[in-house]
């Protein structure tokens, strides 16, 4: 077996006895990126000697010891670029790293590479990067999902043992599904913001990719945590994930939402779910219908909040300070001029969405009432989580869909989310684990907990991955 084939578990074994080195297991990663990134473009920015000499420097005692992480481009890494995939952060060099990173490096992790996205996180697909589109590793004529498509492709492709993403409204969890790997949103507070470059602030969240569930809890376990330095971090102890995934799922209360199930979603998708969710049945679990009712309105809820959220947050991207600078007349010109150049159409379309709700005459009408129904959104999983313990739906209504098709049309882009917005919104935890195939490519199912029960929904997870082997399948590149 080729050490990239690893998991994150496995080779950090094989490091702590000395079998292998991390030396041997950075380079044998290097040489994988080297052999087919070419194809798949997941990383943005890759600095091999670095890489190594970290390797040569790593603790073998650490939770992480000497295991390379890739880092999507959104967090901050001392001594690295980060551009959020965007023109305007050129030549920005973070001097500091994000709490989440210093918690790998601390754990024994090496920092390989920089992985692509959407611009400042903002898409479906990895189409909206200044540094070109992620293919998905499973068709290279279609796209990974988004924004941190460049993680979940890094995974699925063996590019990465682990990645780091984050989720604003599906961010993780959506690319999971597509490229067949785990992707985890952790609860709202779990995971500290500080160095993670800010798309919504009360939506963003950090979160591991993985190739299997054992992996994402003990990612989960390093990077969470109270940070003085992130006012929205909660001070909660940190239980033991891995510990949490042989407790099984006998008596455990499934909830299924009809309103995930829904017209029009792919017939093979959904039969991929139901089979997976006769199989948490037959470990023991008991499945039970519940109502999310105000789902239909999810989409809508989020578009209005994050864009408000990002107008405001997007404002200090002005050529003044660092990043690009384009100089014009005077200093109104020179931001315009700046900002008109260094943002993609993307970017520009949420600023000017999220800054027309927040202004004067449209703020109550748009932005007020959409914090009101968030609140309902809210409401909805605390009584639907008063009847079941976990919530299980698709994490997608559809595969991976072409590069190109739905760039054209934002709306229908937007709605590649559907499902998985809401949590978000809710500020809870949710993950993506792959359970079969439609087209032939991967499907992602979604389990969603209450807020900073992590624990299980990890051991639903891994009840399930370990009945069955979609998330030993790779794709051949």
């Amino acid at each position: 077996m080729s050490l990239h084939t690893l998991t994150v578990c496995q080779l950090r074994d094989k490091i702590r006895t000395g079998e292998v080195s991390s030396r041997e297991a950075t380079q044998s990663l290097l040489d994988r990126i080297a052999t087919v990134d070419g194809k798949v473009k997941a990383y943005n920015w890759l600095n091999d000697d670095d890489a190594l000499a970290q390797a040569d420097a790593a603790k073998k005692d650490g939770a992480l010891a000497g295991v390379p992480v890739a880092i999507k481009d959104v967090l901050n890494v001392e001594g690295q670029p980060c551009t959020c995939a965007s023109k305007i952060l050129q030549g920005y060099i973070a001097p500091y790293d994000a709490t989440a990173v210093r918690k790998l490096r601390e754990a024994g992790a090496i920092l390989v590479g920089r992985t692509n996205m959407d611009e400042f996180a903002m898409g479906s697909s990895t189409e909206n990067s200044s540094w070109g589109t992620t293919r998905n590793p499973w068709d290279l004529t279609r796209i990974p999902g988004g924004s941190s498509g460049g993680s979940a492709a890094a995974v699925a492709a063996d590019e990465a043992f682990a990645a780091l993403g984050s989720d604003t409204g599906g961010s993780i969890r959506q690319p999971a599904a597509l490229c067949g790997c785990v992707g985890l949103k952790p609860t709202y507070g779990r995971v500290s913001r500080y160095g993670l470059v800010a798309f919504a602030s009360s939506l963003d969240q950090i979160g591991p990719f993985t190739k299997d569930v054992r992996d994402a809890a003990l990612l989960l376990g390093v990077i969470s945590g109270h940070d003085p330095m992130d006012s929205t971090s909660v001070p909660r102890a940190v239980p033991d994930y891995v510990a949490a995934l042989e407790r099984g799922v006998k008596g455990l209360r499934i909830g299924l939402p009809k309103e995930y199930f829904i017209p029009g979603m792919d017939r093979e998708v959904e039969a991929a779910v139901r089979t997976a969710i006769r199989q948490w049945e037959s470990l023991g679990a008991e499945v039970v219908e519940i109502s999310l009712p105000h789902t239909d309105y999810a989409v809508a809820v989020y578009y209005l909040i994050a864009t408000a959220e990002a107008s405001a947050n997007l404002a200090r991207f002005d050529g003044v300070r660092y990043g690009l600078r384009v100089k014009g007349d005077d200093v109104i010109d020179t931001y315009g001029k700046t900002r008109g150049a260094g943002f993609g159409s993307e970017v520009k379309r949420r600023i000017i969405l999220g800054t027309y709700a927040l202004s004067a005459g449209y703020y109550d009408a748009y932005y007020l009432r959409a914090q009101k129904v968030r609140t309902l959104i809210r409401r909805d999983f605390e009584k639907a989580f008063a009847k079941c313990d976990v919530i299980v739906t698709p994490t997608t209504p559809e595969v991976a869909f072409k590069a190109g098709e739905k760039s054209g049309d934002p709306l229908k882009m937007y709605l590649s989310d559907i499902f998985t917005i809401s949590v978000n919104l809710a500020g809870i935890c949710g993950v993506s684990v792959p359970c079969g195939f439609a087209h032939k490519l991967p499907v992602g199912l979604q389990i969603i907990g209450k807020a900073f029960d992590e624990e299980t929904v990890l051991r639903t997870a891994h009840a399930y991955e370990q009945a069955t082997a979609w998330h030993k399948e790779r794709p051949v590149l």
